[in-house]
């Protein structure tokens, strides 16, 4: 058994571990200095967050134990449970900022979509490497869209357009990975305006519109909508090359920068640690997918192929839209910078993912 568990460690892609746990880093340091703007200063949300960093290692490590193979076998009970968690959220689950998207637990809320995210990749991971999109497109193009568009309804529903988006573009990530023709990705486009328009009229809340109209003119009305998106760009833009040190940023120590700790970390760090800490940042993420990529040519099994580009698009689709909300070149759709930002559910989620993308690369190596 030990000589089994050695081997595995040695077979450790240790770049990439090494390149999430320095970005855990900079979370924890920034929700650390976050916290010290309180006056209580009982620093919850920094122990809660170490809990959840914790409990996601450990997870990480099982999971790359086992055989991510496995995981092909029961892609559609990851589909399935999907769907019921998504629609019992809605029904028992506790309301924060207008979304039905959290179970409470008591310590912490369990968001659901985070790991649907990951049920989602499972799924279409096994369904387009067990196909051939060639022969009949349109067949596999509808199939796993209509797949996909039950779990964006229900994340709809919520509201919550920002996983809704998400769970979207992976879709269409894993279409462009599949090989799919021009004339496909043309349709996906048109149907994206098309669930935009949809949305716009039907599922949108007020604030999501305002959001959205945020984002085309921040500066019409800076002191109510346009308020987060002013105050982040400020937060960027006032940290020059070195930052003005970890708890000495005026804009989240003084609270005018909303939701500090989420959405708008980056501009915490930008702030505080000024263009070399952004640099780090975006140079381990760098990293991160650079070694994944790497993997790609070494792995013979399309299953663990399609899913380590499609764990590549989700974590970069979601940190390029937080940062673009950072600096003010997207609307702000309530999306966390993977492994930096505070949340329970979504660290948990983003090291399990590691953990099966682990997984995925030491079974690659010890199979030759």
């Amino acid at each position: 058994m030990f000589n089994k568990i050695f081997a595995y460690l040695k077979n450790y892609d240790w770049i990439i571990l090494v390149s999430i746990v320095l970005l855990i880093i900079f979370g924890l340091a920034e929700i650390y200095s976050i916290a010290l703007s309180n006056e209580d200063l009982n620093l919850l949300n920094f122990k809660k967050q170490i809990f959840f960093v914790v409990l996601g290692m450990f997870l990480l490590f099982f999971i790359s134990f086992l055989d991510y193979y496995n995981l092909r076998s029961f892609n559609v009970y990851f589909y399935i449970a999907g769907v019921l968690l998504l629609t019992a959220v809605l029904f028992f689950g506790e309301t924060i900022r207008n979304t039905t998207g959290w179970f409470d637990f008591g310590f912490f809320n369990l968001q659901p979509v985070e790991f649907v995210k990951i049920f989602l990749l499972i799924f279409l991971a096994r369904y387009f490497s067990g196909v051939s999109v060639k022969l009949n497109p349109l067949k596999y193009l509808i199939i796993s869209g209509l797949a996909t568009a039950v779990l964006i309804a229900l994340v709809l529903l919520q509201p919550d357009f920002g996983s809704a988006l998400i769970l979207f573009a992976l879709w269409g990530a894993m279409v462009y990975i599949a090989g799919f023709s021009k004339k496909y990705i043309l349709i996906i486009f048109v149907i994206l305006l098309l669930v935009f328009l949809g949305g716009w009229f039907f599922f949108f809340e007020d604030y999501q519109r305002q959001r959205i109209m945020t984002f085309v003119n921040p500066g019409a009305d800076p002191l109510d909508r346009g308020y987060n998106v002013t105050q982040a760009i400020i937060a960027v833009g006032s940290g020059g090359i070195t930052g003005r040190g970890i708890g000495f940023g005026s804009q989240s120590q003084l609270k005018f920068l909303p939701e500090a700790q989420n959405d708008f970390i980056f501009a915490v760090i930008a702030e505080e640690l000024g263009f070399f800490g952004v640099f780090l940042i975006i140079g381990f993420f760098s990293v991160f997918y650079f070694r994944l990529i790497h993997h790609i040519g070494k792995i013979k099994d399309d299953f663990g192929i399609y899913f380590i580009l499609g764990a590549v698009s989700l974590i970069f689709l979601q940190m390029f839209i937080n940062i673009g909300m950072n600096i003010g070149l997207l609307p702000v759709v309530g999306l966390s910078l993977p492994f930096v930002s505070y949340g329970g559910s979504a660290m948990i989620s983003c090291l399990i993912m590691v953990g099966i993308l682990e997984s995925i690369i030491i079974r690659s190596k010890i199979k030759g």
